[in-house]
């Protein structure tokens, strides 16, 4: 299994709004970066992801899953360069877990986060996942 993070504005589309989607999930529409995409296209069913509050908050705010592979974006209208995957809500991250304190921690100093912050899907490596996980007081984190 991969690991991913997705950043939200929640004004656009919150944490909240994720949680009540429920079972079924949601596209992640609305992706217009080729990295980004090509990242969602690599996304297998099960992966689990970090749902990150942009701009307001600036924080990890929960975890999510891939519940459907890669397929048009339905708000591409007929521009079939985009596509999204599916996700679900799984759990809220008991401690949200700021920019401010993934910056500060050296564990976290290659993490695309802090490399690519302007990203809007972007892998997680496994030890980054636990790391964040553990920031965010998951002690058994799902993989």
């Amino acid at each position: 299994m991969a690991h991913w993070l997705y950043k939200s504005e929640p004004a656009s589309w919150s944490w909240q709004q994720q949680k009540d989607a429920g079972d079924k999930g949601t596209e992640w529409t609305g992706v217009r970066n080729y990295l980004a995409r090509n990242n969602m296209r690599a996304m297998q069913i099960g992966d689990k992801g970090f749902f990150y509050h942009s701009n307001d908050g600036l924080e990890v705010v929960g975890i999510v899953e891939v519940c459907a592979l890669a397929h048009p974006d339905s708000t591409a209208k007929d521009d079939l360069r985009w596509e999204c995957v599916d996700i679900r809500a799984v759990r809220d991250m008991p401690k949200p877990v700021s920019l401010k304190d993934v910056k500060a921690n050296p564990k976290l100093s290659q993490m695309a986060l802090v490399t690519s912050m302007r990203l809007s899907v972007q892998p997680v490596t496994d030890e980054e996942w636990l790391e964040v996980c553990r920031m965010g007081g998951l002690d058994n984190p799902p993989v």
